[in-house]
């Protein structure tokens, strides 16, 4: 079998800017790609790359696309190298769409899933949680390692005093943290008793260090840059990490490595989105529905864009 292939890239502007650790992301940028059966089926796939994660970049996915033939086959998509981990989510999972989706849709339906909202960094948390609250989120993830650290441990006093108490509560510092600032955060987190995780205290190249807190502190700790590809994950589950893990499938990798790795493992698994469009999304909580994932997905990001985001598939490709 041969599918016909064309790409499309897409840049879709943030509300507000996004700030993290990382710094202030203002444009998500990716690509969509369509393949196109013999028999006339359609399956749409998504780019959406990080660099600072680990992925590729946008540049490189575009032009491992501009090197394609106009007629594609699976080995083609299956061959597809590890330093293009974004390109092997894109194109297996549109195969995929092909190939499986009733029975993907099918897992989904039983699995329902549960979300958690993403708040904005600093002080707009404060007062954006109530509308995310009113939508129904129950969970909600704040950004750390922003600010000055005493200015944000009273934030975060004030926030988890605002919010209901069957709310949970998940920080994310995106490896912002020193040593000395993860155990005050860590303190803080005890102390506290709402918070679900927190998510990669110290740098990638810190390991040792997340494994020593991890053990130190009853709030649990989650990886996440650490863990952005599946040899990562590997890796450092090969390395006895055996708390949270944090996966982006749309930069994992191929979804069909994902599954086995999950499945093999039985990892407690935290499943999140890269800010994607609807067509990786859909797929990616496919995913997460399919391999039954107890925790809330940090899906909960629609708000951060204009509501042309969350259109799917045909619209959104004839849209761009």
């Amino acid at each position: 079998m041969r599918y016909q292939f064309e790409f499309r890239p897409y840049r879709h502007p943030f509300k507000k800017s996004l700030h993290t650790s990382h710094g202030i992301w203002e444009v998500r940028e990716g690509i969509i790609i369509r393949l196109i059966a013999a028999t006339g089926e359609v399956g749409f796939g998504e780019i959406a790359p990080l660099s600072w994660f680990g992925s590729e970049s946008v540049s490189q996915a575009l032009n491992f696309c501009k090197e394609l033939l106009a007629e594609i086959s699976p080995e083609t998509i299956l061959s597809i190298p590890a330093k293009l981990p974004a390109c092997q989510f894109g194109f297996e999972s549109a195969m995929e769409a092909i190939i499986t989706s009733p029975q993907i849709s099918k897992s989904q339906q039983l699995n329902p899933l549960s979300y958690s909202g993403l708040l904005p960094a600093g002080k707009k948390a404060l007062s954006i949680w109530q509308a995310l609250w009113h939508q129904g989120y129950r969970t909600f993830k704040w950004k750390i390692g922003v600010a000055d650290i005493q200015e944000e441990l009273k934030l975060f006093q004030q926030l988890i005093q605002a919010l209901p108490v069957s709310a949970k509560v998940r920080l994310d510092a995106n490896g912002g943290l020193n040593w000395e600032q993860a155990n005050q955060w860590l303190q803080a987190c005890d102390q506290s008793g709402v918070v679900e995780f927190l998510e990669q205290p110290l740098a990638v190249n810190q390991f040792e260090g997340m494994l020593k807190l991890s053990n130190q502190y009853s709030t649990q700790l989650a990886l996440d840059e650490s863990v952005a590809t599946i040899t990562q994950m590997q890796g450092c589950y090969q390395r006895g990490w055996g708390g949270i893990f944090v996966i982006k499938p749309a930069i994992a990798g191929f979804p069909s490595q994902l599954r086995k790795f999950h499945q093999e493992y039985k990892i407690d698994a935290v499943f999140s989105s890269v800010f994607e469009t609807a067509i990786g999304r859909k797929f990616a909580l496919q995913l997460s529905a399919e391999l039954q994932t107890s925790r809330a997905v940090g899906f909960g990001v629609n708000h951060w864009f204009a509501e042309g985001n969350e259109t799917c598939c045909e619209q959104l490709w004839n849209s761009l």
